[in-house]
Formats: C-alpha cells, structure tokens, sequence
C-alpha cells in the first residue's frame, strides 16, 4: 500500500499508527491485508449501530446497510455518505478490483463489488478489522476522534 498521508485529512506517521493500532488492525488497515473469510468479530454481528472507521473513528456503514452475502466478511450495499469512502483501482494480486478506503484517513477497508442487493447493486466487502461498532447510534451523529 502506497504512503498516502498527504491525500486525507487525518495524516499520521507509520509510527505513529503503530502505536495507536493494534497488530491486526495496523495490518489490514494501514497496509492493505485481508483477514480470513468467517473469522472478523463483525461477519455474522445482528447489532444495531454505526460501524466506524477503525483507525479514525469516521462513521462509515450503518448496520440497516448491512446483510448476509455468505462472503464470511461484512457487507454493505451502501456507505452512510457518499463522502465517507473513497474508492479505487487495485491491480494486487493479479486482479482488477475497486479497493474501499476511509476518506478521513486513508485506511483499507476492504473492495466493492457489484453483486450486492437492491438498492445499490453494489457490495462493499469489509474487513472487520477496519471497523468499530458503535451500537445504536443512529445516522448523522457525531464523528468520533482518535488518538
């Protein structure tokens, strides 16, 4: 993943994410990985809340946006704004794929796809690692900040 803190708001250091993330969290949202299919604490979550940006706490997806796609990752036909994430050509791994970032941040999120339900037709297919519940908070609130 290429050093992208000059495009987004929140710009840190590697370092400085290092010591603010966890291992896993720091792996796939700073440097693009992927966490194995049906093992993210939010695959299979029934919760109802806002699902933020691991990394910045930028509201990102809202649980009445997110379903089953048996893909074994989180799925949403929709972000909460148009403007909470950017989207992206990936050419790794030998693929063509439209990656999913935090547009607060820059953090991986995971890619879209365009096999998801009415009304988007589209899939954004997240890495829970990348993501926070916070429960029950409805759309429009208030974003949070982290450290």
């Amino acid at each position: 993943m290429s050093d992208k803190k000059a495009e987004f708001p929140v710009n840190k250091t590697e370092a400085e994410w290092r010591a603010v993330l966890d291992g896993e969290t720091y792996d796939i949202a700073r440097k693009g990985g992927t966490e194995p299919a049906f093992t993210g604490k939010y695959w299979n979550c029934e919760k109802e809340g806002t699902y933020l940006c691991a990394c910045c706490g930028q509201p990102l997806f809202h649980s009445k946006a997110k379903y089953a796609s048996g893909t074994g990752w989180p799925s949403y036909y929709e972000p909460i704004g148009s403007d909470k994430v950017v989207e992206r050509e990936d050419r790794s791994h030998g693929m063509v794929r439209t990656e999913a970032l935090c547009a607060r941040c820059g953090a991986h999120l995971g890619h879209v796809f365009p096999d998801g339900p009415k009304p988007t037709g589209r899939r954004f297919c997240i890495n829970s690692a990348s993501l926070e519940l916070r429960e029950n908070q409805e759309e429009g609130e208030t974003e949070t900040t982290r450290p």
